[in-house]
C-alpha cells in the first residue's frame, strides 16, 4: 500500500508510532522514525531492517523546531523525498484539578503534542508539495473531541486544537494534493495508556467506557493510520477519524 512511498513517523519508540513504522515498513514505505531515545530507535531500525524494510532515525525533541526541519532533510537527503508524515508524538502530561495545574505544566503538553504538530507540518508540507502532494497525518484523541474526561484540560484542548489544525491545513493545501486528517484513538494498551490507567481497578473501569469492553491494541490503530497514509483514502482529508472502540457514543 504504500510502495514508493517516504514517510516520516514521530513517537516511533514505543506504542502506535512503533506498530505503525513497522507496519508502514512492511507495506513498502522507507520510513524515518523519530523520538527521544536514540537507542529505542536503532533497535527498531534493526528490526525493520533485518526484516527487509528501508528505515533510518534520528533522536530529538519534537518541540524542536531545528528537529523538525532535519527530520525532513533526513527523508528528502536520504530517501529523495517525502509522501507521508505521521505526527504522533505526545503525552499525557500532569494529570488533577484544573487549578491545581502549574503554568509550566500547561505548557509542556501544548508545545508537545500541539506546537510539535504545527512545527513537523510547517517543514513536512513544503516536501510533500515537491512531490505533488502527500498525506499528513496527527494523532488527536476522542478526549477533547467527542468526551470529557476530568483532570485532563491540557491533553484535552491540546488534542482538540489538533483537530482544528487538521481541517485549517487541509483546506489551505488540498487543492495541491496534500491530504491532512486527524485519527482519534481510543484507549490503547501503551505505555502512555497504562499510566492512565495504572490500577487493575482502573483498568476495569476504563475498559467498561468502551462498548468493545476492552482497550485497542497498537497494531489496530496503526492499521487505521495506514489507511489515512495510503492511497485508499484518496478522497479523504479534513476528517477527524475516530478509532475508538465505541466510546464516543457507549451508554452502557
Amino acid at each position: 500500500m504504500l510502495s514508493n512511498k517516504v514517510a516520516i513517523i514521530t513517537g516511533a519508540s514505543s506504542g502506535i508510532g512503533y506498530a505503525s513504522a513497522k507496519l508502514f515498513a512492511s507495506q513498502g514505505a522507507s520510513v524515518v522514525l523519530a523520538a527521544r531515545r536514540q537507542a529505542k530507535l536503532d533497535e527498531l531500525v534493526d528490526e525493520i531492517t533485518q526484516a527487509g524494510g528501508q528505515a533510518i532515525a534520528l533522536a530529538g525533541d519534537v518541540r524542536d523546531e531545528v528537529f523538525a526541519k532535519a527530520l525532513v532533510e533526513l527523508a528528502v537527503g536520504h530517501f529523495g523525498g517525502l509522501d507521508v508524515a505521521f505526527n504522533n508524538a505526545g503525552m499525557i502530561g500532569e494529570m488533577g484539578a484544573t487549578p491545581d495545574i502549574s503554568l509550566s505544566a500547561w505548557h509542556e503538553v501544548m508545545n508537545t503534542n500541539l506546537t510539535g504538530a504545527f512545527l513537523g507540518a510547517k517543514h513536512q508540507i513544503p516536501a510533500m508539495l515537491k512531490r505533488g502532494g502527500g498525506s499528513l497525518i496527527f494523532t488527536s484523541s476522542f478526549v477533547g473531541c467527542t468526551l470529557g474526561f476530568p483532570g485532563l484540560a491540557a491533553y484535552a484542548a491540546s488534542k482538540a486544537g489538533l483537530v482544528g489544525l487538521t481541517q485549517a491545513l487541509a483546506a489551505e493545501f488540498g487543492a495541491q494534493g496534500v491530504r491532512v486528517n486527524a485519527l482519534l484513538p481510543g484507549g490503547t494498551d501503551t505505555p502512555m495508556g497504562r499510566a492512565f490507567a495504572s490500577t487493575p481497578e482502573a483498568l476495569a473501569f476504563v475498559q467498561g467506557l468502551y462498548a468493545m469492553k476492552r482497550l485497542a491494541l497498537p497494531a489496530e490503530i496503526a492499521q487505521s493510520a495506514l489507511y489515512l497514509a495510503s492511497d485508499a483514502s484518496s478522497f479523504t482529508t479534513g476528517s477527524a477519524l475516530l478509532v475508538d472502540g465505541g466510546i464516543s457514543i457507549n451508554r452502557t
